[in-house]
């Protein structure tokens, strides 16, 4: 697949779905009344620039992206999907519902799997065991939260839109013309997802804390925050490496963790949800290819 193939992902919003592509965004969603409304914006310049090409800070880069790019993304579709009219989200409350999201999730999967891990401390004689099963626990709780919130309506169509999202992004790649029957040819899982980005980094976790003693209590607790980055950027290149080379036997056969995880993550889409990431797709490719 060419370069301009591959540069295009995206993510399911509320009764909708987000493209982005090498220097712009869209995001189509389908109103109370059934139409189809897309916005179309430039890609913040930090998140185009070529430290995004810089292995191992693009990782921290493209977290970032998604973070800031999502959360004006979802703060839109929430507006258009309730039918009232969207309000421009200014850059201090994107940082301010970035950093309290943030703050939920090293929480929730990072600070509590360590506080559940402690009746394994000391255990023969050293820290593994404690770290492992700290690692083991994060897994779980991620693996239920999102089988947890997939039991939600609204978050079952939004699983359905993450299918619809996928499947037309490998139709997308594969140079299709992009129309239903063509992109019901395709799976809902995709090597480049961010659950299974999200996968990875919780096994990388592992693997990294593992070397981490577990006193001093500073850099116990440090560790799990400070080193977010560096996990967040290893697997963003473990993610980028296996959707590239998705031919080759080894980079297939690591990737099915993830893909088998998107089952939890994606649903077969209506024709109707299809129609709204085709959308999403030919806005961002029409604004990429006229800006040249």
């Amino acid at each position: 697949m060419s370069d301009k193939q591959s540069s295009y992902g995206g993510q399911a919003v509320l009764e909708g779905v987000m493209i982005r592509g090498s220097e712009h965004f869209s995001v189509s969603v389908r109103n109370p009344s059934g139409q189809i409304i897309t916005r179309t914006k430039p890609v913040p310049s930090l998140l185009s620039s070529k430290f995004k090409q810089i292995p191992l800070l693009r990782g921290v880069i493209t977290l970032g992206e998604t973070l800031v790019l999502g959360m004006d993304a979802l703060n839109y579709s929430s507006a258009i999907a309730s039918g009232t009219e969207p309000e421009e989200t200014n850059r201090f409350s994107i940082l301010t519902m970035i950093a309290i999201s943030l703050t939920v999730a090293i929480v929730l999967f990072f600070i509590l799997p360590l506080l559940a891990s402690k009746p394994f401390e000391g255990m023969f004689g050293n820290d593994i065991l404690s770290n492992v099963s700290e690692g083991v626990i994060r897994l779980v709780v991620f693996l239920l939260y999102i089988t947890l919130i997939g039991l939600m309506q609204d978050i079952k169509r939004v699983y359905m839109y993450h299918g619809a999202e996928h499947m037309t992004v490998h139709a997308q790649e594969k140079g299709d013309f992009l129309n239903i029957q063509n992109i019901r040819k395709y799976p809902t899982a995709h090597p480049r997802c961010g659950t299974a980005f999200l996968l990875t980094v919780m096994v990388v976790a592992i693997i990294i804390f593992t070397l981490i003693p577990r006193d001093p209590i500073w850099l116990l607790y440090g560790s799990r925050i400070v080193l977010i980055p560096i996990i967040a950027s290893i697997s963003y290149e473990f993610i980028r490496l296996t959707g590239k080379y998705q031919m080759k036997v080894l980079f297939r056969a690591l990737s099915i963790p993830n893909l088998m995880l998107q089952s939890l993550t994606t649903k077969q889409p209506d024709d109707s949800q299809i129609e709204v990431a085709v959308a999403a797709m030919q806005a961002t490719i029409e604004a990429d290819q006229n800006s040249k």
